[in-house]
């Protein structure tokens, strides 16, 4: 069996010293398997974001393991964490982040040029994540020609162009009305169920949440709930 995609260990993040000392995370044990479509919520301070960070290879853990695919992450030096991050991982957020310059076409293309792939290669494999979104005819619009649901569908094909195996989405619909959220998170669901992609979300929305197959809860820096939940569609 292979080893799990994400592994934490008795992970804790401490930021300040003495009496300004902040425990962000404090002992957090967590194991995720590849195709796993996993929520996490929390309040304000709880640690989610934190934890998103470490997952990310965005942040190291102050004490404990991490370990992505049985590689010991906080051993690794930054030019082989960027590696990671570029060649493994996708990032959705809630901003969208796209260049208000330039097509959709080019927005996805983006991570593919910083991994140095050629110019035909990218615009094929740019082409291909536009429609797996549903964006297909839409590539030469630029994002103030698309509504905020479909600058979004752009964000998730960018994030899918580079064939991750994971994919972090960090409030994904918190800029979005009700009806193109449940888009959106049809979406994910059906990348996740479709295309074997692991998902990890973080979200403050209960609706939103129960879209994932596994619920985990943070309080106080501490993994308080790890929960299956009813599959929905």
């Amino acid at each position: 069996m292979p080893p799990p995609l994400i592994v934490l260990r008795d992970v804790a993040r401490i930021y300040g010293a003495g009496e300004a000392e902040v425990r962000a995370l404090d002992g957090v044990n967590l194991t995720i398997r590849q195709g796993e479509f996993v929520a996490i919520m929390g309040p304000s301070g709880s640690g989610k974001s934190t934890a998103m960070n470490i997952i990310g290879c965005l942040d190291r853990p102050t004490a404990g393991q991490f370990l992505f695919q049985g590689i010991e992450v906080q051993g690794l030096d930054q030019d082989r964490r960027a590696l990671l991050r570029r060649h493994c991982l996708g990032f959705v957020f809630q901003g969208f982040n796209l260049l208000a310059r330039s097509s959709a076409l080019e927005n996805v293309e983006l991570p593919l040029i910083y991994k140095g792939q050629p110019r035909a290669l990218r615009e094929a494999r740019a082409r291909a994540a536009l429609e797996k979104v549903g964006l297909q005819g839409r590539e030469s619009a630029d994002p103030s020609q698309l509504s905020g649901g479909q600058q979004q569908r752009v964000a998730i094909a960018r994030a899918l162009a580079g064939d991750p195996m994971l994919i972090l989405a960090d409030e994904p619909t918190g800029n979005l009305d009700s009806h193109r959220s449940h888009e959106i998170m049809l979406l994910l669901q059906q990348l996740n169920r479709e295309e074997g992609i692991t998902i990890v979300m973080v979200t403050h929305e209960e609706d939103i949440a129960a879209y994932a197959g596994r619920l985990l809860v943070f309080t106080d820096g501490k993994l308080t709930r790890d929960s299956a939940q009813p599959e929905r569609r």
